[in-house]
């Protein structure tokens, strides 16, 4: 309507060009700017030797002063945190254990009100004109199969999002202990409120008067007897979150729409439509916590009611298949943490194993067995036993590089590698993304593959080999 006319082409590329000088200049900016500074930095080293001495010592009299741990790989760094200051840090978790104490307590309230709206008795006693409507044998069977699996199932959408965005608050430097302290909070979650909180909600908060003026003794033998009267709930629970969860992975119906949906709004370019078709990583905060709430159902039930394991054996058989399926042929894992999840899984294991136990002895204090109770008290003392061995022993395999192995992978690459040579790689490694010149472009680099007869091979991905040398972070 107005101005001159000129060539799209033409047009778009002068302004292309104008976008770019101004990011140089802005980079320039940043880069010289005495107050973008964080006080943080990696450093990499020419042996593993150094970097695991670096990583695994004190630096200064003042703890605080220099803190030194092994370095994320590049892809694993979660760059918005790097900043924080240590007491910050402290405070922010602080913050975040009390944040999670109150999201706990106060989520019990919904899911005991929707549970009493999960049967036949409580739906009558809220909604009297429903009575006619839900005495049908039809609505009767779904409403006692299935409405009380699929209402905690809804309540429990939102919650990882949640859980993740407390972790981000709380300060960490990794993808991955974002990914495992997400985990942990969403297990302790599905610990107190799925697990426990179904089975006090089912009876004893019925009677919440008698429960309230037990004393201490009393309650393992309260929730022994609610465990088996919760047993169908539980595999409702199962068939609902686990089994259709399961084939719900197969399909992928949720991706499948946001990318129509991308792929018709947003969409304007092949770029785009390749990052619409991203089918992102494995969930780990969500899906490592619900295989562990199974593991744990299936140690508690296992002398309560049998009749859950077949469930339970169904959903790991069809998980297994599936997840291994997924993982190898559909998902594309951003970092790779080095195996970083197996304390947790270990720890939270044993925790399934500790309750099963002590529900176990209150279960027979009910029957009238008190007098075999004494014979199941080793069986706590063993499991914690088992674990400050295994603890003791493997742990520090995880969060600990050993010098001695250090030395001999270090002797033994001068020897059969002496003219490798790192540095091409780890000049940009660790850079920003933003301070990078061209972040979409997918630039190959020489690194060390062990499984290739040949030592430098170009690749995206950084090796194991590349993660050890470059393991020296201060800040």
């Amino acid at each position: 309507m107005i101005g001159s006319t000129v060539d799209a082409i033409e047009y778009y590329e002068s302004e292309i060009d104008k976008l770019i000088k101004e990011e140089e200049l802005e980079r320039e900016k940043v880069l010289s700017d005495a107050n973008a500074v964080i006080p943080a930095a990696f450093v990499s080293f020419k042996s593993r030797w150094a970097a695991a001495v670096c990583a695994q010592t004190q630096q200064s009299s003042n703890p605080t002063m220099w803190l030194t741990e092994r370095a994320p790989e590049p892809r694993d760094v979660y760059w918005s945190n790097l900043a924080i200051p240590y007491v910050e840090h402290t405070i922010r978790r602080f913050l975040m254990a009390v944040a999670l104490f109150f999201l706990i307590f106060f989520f019990v309230i919904p899911i005991a009100f929707v549970q009493s709206l999960a049967t036949i008795e409580g739906i009558e006693k809220v909604f009297p004109f429903l009575k006619h409507l839900i005495e049908a044998d039809s609505i009767k069977s779904i409403v006692q199969g299935f409405l009380p699996g699929i209402a905690l199932k809804i309540f429990l959408i939102i919650l990882p999002t949640i859980l993740m965005l407390m972790a981000k608050i709380e300060g960490f430097h990794s993808l991955s202990s974002l990914d495992r302290r997400a985990a942990s909070k969403y297990h302790l979650f599905l610990l107190v409120n799925v697990f426990l909180g179904s089975i006090i909600t089912g009876t004893a908060l019925e009677q919440l008067k008698t429960f309230m003026k037990q004393s201490a003794s009393e309650i393992p033998q309260t929730i022994g007897v609610s465990i088996p009267m919760r047993a169908t709930f539980f595999i409702t629970y199962i068939m609902v979150d686990g089994w259709s969860g399961i084939a719900a992975e197969v399909l992928r119906l949720v991706p499948l729409i946001i990318f129509h949906l991308k792929n018709t709004f947003l969409v304007k370019t092949e770029q785009d439509r390749e990052q619409a078709m991203d089918p992102g990583c494995i969930s780990f905060p969500i899906s490592e916590p619900r295989i562990q709430l199974y593991f744990m159902l299936g140690f508690v039930y296992a002398a309560v009611t049998p009749l859950l394991l077949p469930f339970i054996l169904v959903f790991f058989a069809f998980a297994y298949v599936i997840f291994r399926h997924q993982i190898i042929n559909v998902y594309d894992q951003k970092y790779e943490s080095g195996a970083a999840y197996w304390p947790d899984v270990h720890r939270r294991l044993i925790i399934g194993q500790l309750i099963a136990q002590m529900l176990l002895i209150g279960l027979l204090s009910t029957k009238g067995a008190e007098e075999l109770t004494p014979f199941l008290i080793p069986l706590p003392v063993l499991t914690i036993w088992f674990h400050k061995l295994c603890k003791g022993r493997f742990e520090s395999a995880f969060v600990k590089f050993p010098l001695q192995e250090a030395m001999v992978r270090d002797t033994l690459e001068r020897a059969t590698e002496p003219n490798l040579n790192l540095r091409t790689y780890l000049h940009d490694a660790y850079i920003h993304p933003i301070f990078k010149h061209d972040p979409s472009e997918k630039t190959e680099t020489m690194i060390y593959d062990d499984e290739e007869d040949n030592p430098l091979v170009a690749t995206k991905r950084s090796s194991k080999f590349v993660s050890d040398v470059s393991s020296g972070s201060g800040s």
